[in-house]
């Protein structure tokens, strides 16, 4: 990508996490058994890089997808524990299509990250996937110190059994999560069930055992290595 564009590392943590899936939101088109055709990015171009991330905060399932059915995934910053995704390198301009479409707006506007890289979040609207999260700084050098940013919903993770609408992903949803996270390259297909299966809206209705009896499509080569950290930024603190 050109160095004079300005990079982001987006965080996916659900399906984009799985390369082919975030394919769709780049180049556009329809992905196999969606109901929704995707416009793309203004540059279609795949990421420069992928890289395994783990993030404060947790990651949990709620709401409907009318897609996959059963919950989608979301993300909370500011809740207790780690969430594991993986950052793909991006121009600004990528991200913000990206964005866009998961807002389900048209893409072509480039969004402000200032708010967010400043503050720590900014939203865009009431919607899920509509709030603009900037979950810390790197604290290892391999990512060149770019910002990393995702969105989620504005509310925070609902309480187990609350009235805030936990659900259980569905088998096609999680196979896709799953792929993502071990084609990474960070982590070996149980401690990718076990991490899934632990997720709030999962846990107690997914066991590591039924999460890993999941195809797992895309596999990496060679052994694990170390994703890379987020920690929180002390300049919000």
């Amino acid at each position: 990508m050109s160095g004079e564009s300005p990079r982001v590392w987006y965080a996916a943590y659900g399906t984009n996490t799985r390369a082919e899936r975030l394919g769709y939101y780049l180049a556009g088109g329809r992905p196999p058994g969606a109901a929704r055709e995707f416009p793309g990015c203004r540059d279609p171009r795949a990421p420069e890089r992928s890289v395994a991330l783990v993030l404060p905060g947790r990651v949990y399932f709620a709401t409907e997808s009318p897609v996959w059915g059963g919950g989608r995934a979301f993300y909370d910053p500011a809740a207790d524990g780690t969430a594991w995704g993986v950052a793909h390198l991006l121009t600004v301009g990528q991200f913000s299509d990206i964005a866009a479409q998961e807002m389900y707006r048209e893409p072509g506007d480039d969004l402000d990250p200032a708010e967010a890289l400043a503050t720590g979040r900014c939203s865009f609207g009431p919607g899920r996937y509509e709030t603009l999260v900037c979950p810390g700084v790197l604290d290892d050098g391999d990512i060149d110190g770019l910002p990393v940013l995702t969105f989620t919903a504005p509310w925070p993770m609902p309480e187990e059994g609350g009235a805030g609408g936990l659900r259980p992903p569905s088998a096609a949803y999680l196979r896709q999560v799953a792929a993502g996270l071990y084609g990474a390259g960070a982590w070996r297909p149980a401690e990718v069930a076990a991490y899934l299966a632990g997720c709030p809206g999962a846990a107690g209705h997914w066991t590591p055992e039924a999460v890993a009896a999941l195809s797992v499509p895309t596999a990496p080569t060679g052994p694990p290595g170390p994703p890379s950290r987020c920690r929180p930024d002390p300049r919000r603190s």
